[in-house]
């Protein structure tokens, strides 16, 4: 390291051309733990004039390789050499560079103690909250709870709860996105009655904001404040704010409230929400985006163990099974993966009487798409329901597709059978299944007349065989 890589460094750094020095300031961290004392202080000297370097795009350099040099330099030098070249870089006349420092800022806090965050840092924290420069703002913004949690001070932490909510007020969209992220560690800096009282207001603006994104932000976040508003304060503060996003006219903003409805249903249960969820989520599965309806289908198994079995076979039933005849086919195929998980969750019997039934009226559908879709979710659902129900119910369903005119069907058909196989295999009665109408089943398959279908026949054969 001495020989090579230190004169690298020191020949770089003194380079005519900017790209040298800005490539040098990446170099000191990885040195600087394997050298000796006096090297140390000359590997200090050096970082040093980078940061104090005319050009702006060398000290953008220094800035952003602060926090790795903080990391292995001593504690005393994070005092005498770390911090003023941090204010130095913080003062800066371009905001390029100002904003590279909330990072190395965290890094610095780190290390020291309550008390010295309070002397050495504190001035320094107030002036790059209300920066002039909404990028450095946003930096802030998105690292305010790593920031206020390092400071390890109480009163400058209680002082930053108003910091983040003059972020929240800020003119620059980005910048109220930014501290909507950081809801959850916010909540933890003040006590909860303080919390409550002072966002209840700023939460109100953030509901009505202009921009779709911080809404959606929002809706994304604004469920791990639960936890600190406790039951009633949920019920009586958050709740209508819950409510007015559900109606939001922008999608993403209903589904960040729908995927985080498990924050809110530990707090206060999900029945004070389903009143106003079901037409969001109608809305959402009938959307002209393709990708919206395909969002909010992740979603159903999650809500539905939320809502309860009654809930879900009187208002959502329905729904999951027409997303079986979405004209895209991602949606027809989440829909099959949707009800094996719903299977999941309200168990063999449910899926028995109330959903299998309707997959295999499809299988006589005059539209091939949908008979198409029956061998899908019957292949997919196979795995989760009992030997039983595949003899009883669905092997008799394929059979009658066997024949079917179009050949997509049929090696389709003949693909569906290695899965069925595996789930017969499960039981001693339902094993001989196998050799008497699998088998039969794909060696009819396998004189068919497309080649497609034969192909496909062979391999479930191959498979089946080698299993």
């Amino acid at each position: 390291v001495e020989e090579y890589l230190i004169p690298c460094v020191a020949r770089l750094s003194a380079g005519e051309w900017f790209t040298s020095r800005s490539s040098a300031a990446g170099l000191y961290a990885a040195a600087y733990g394997k050298v000796t004392d006096a090297i140390q202080s000359k590997l200090r000297a050096g970082y040093e004039a980078l940061c104090k370097d005319d050009t702006p795009m060398i000290r953008r350099a220094a800035a952003s390789n602060l926090e790795a040099l903080v990391a292995r330099i001593e504690k005393d030098h994070v005092l005498s050499f770390a911090i003023p070249n941090f204010r130095r870089l913080a003062d800066d006349d371009q905001d390029s560079v100002r904003l590279l420092t909330v990072e190395p800022l965290v890094a610095i806090a780190k290390r020291l103690t309550i008390d010295e965050c309070k002397q050495h840092l504190g001035e320094s924290v107030q002036r790059l909250c209300v920066d002039k420069s909404w990028r450095v703002r946003y930096m802030v913004a998105d690292h305010f709870v790593a920031i206020a949690t390092n400071i390890k001070d109480r009163e400058l932490q209680e002082e930053l709860v108003n910091v983040a909510i003059a972020l929240m007020h800020d003119n620059e969209a980005e910048v109220r996105g930014a501290i909507c992220t950081q809801m959850d560690g916010l909540a933890d800096l003040a006590a909860p009655e303080a919390i409550v009282a002072r966002l209840q207001a700023p939460l109100q603006e953030l509901v009505e904001d202009p921009s779709q994104h911080v809404r959606a932000t929002l809706g994304k976040h604004i469920g791990s404040l639960c936890r600190v508003f406790g039951k009633e304060g949920t019920i009586e503060h958050l709740l209508p704010l819950l409510l007015r996003l559900l109606k939001d006219s922008f999608p993403d903003v209903r589904l960040n409230i729908i995927s985080k409805l498990d924050a809110v249903d530990n707090v206060v249960g999900i029945d004070s929400l389903s009143q106003s969820l079901l037409p969001a989520i109608v809305e959402l599965a009938e959307d002209k985006q393709w990708r919206v309806r395909l969002a909010i289908i992740e979603y159903v198994p999650l809500i539905a163990s939320q809502l309860g079995m009654q809930f879900f076979d009187e208002q959502l039933s329905n729904l999951c099974m027409s997303w079986l005849g979405d004209p895209v086919y991602s949606i027809r195929e989440a829909a099959t993966v949707n009800l094996k998980k719903l299977t999941d969750v309200f168990g063999v019997d449910w899926a028995r009487a109330t959903i299998i039934p309707k997959i295999l009226a499809m299988a006589n559908h005059p539209n091939y798409l949908y008979r198409m879709t029956t061998i899908f979710a019957i292949t997919t659902i196979a795995p989760s329901v009992t030997p039983e129900i595949v003899r009883d119910l669905i092997l008799p369903s394929l059979e009658g597709l066997v024949n079917d005119p179009i050949p997509n069907i049929r090696f389709n058909v003949a693909k569906s059978l290695e899965p069925l196989t595996m789930a017969l295999r499960k039981s001693p009665e339902t094993a001989p299944l196998e050799g008497t109408i699998i088998r039969p089943t794909l060696a009819r398959l396998e004189e068919d007349r497309d080649p497609d279908v034969r192909f496909f026949a062979s391999r479930s054969l191959m498979a089946i065989s080698s299993a």
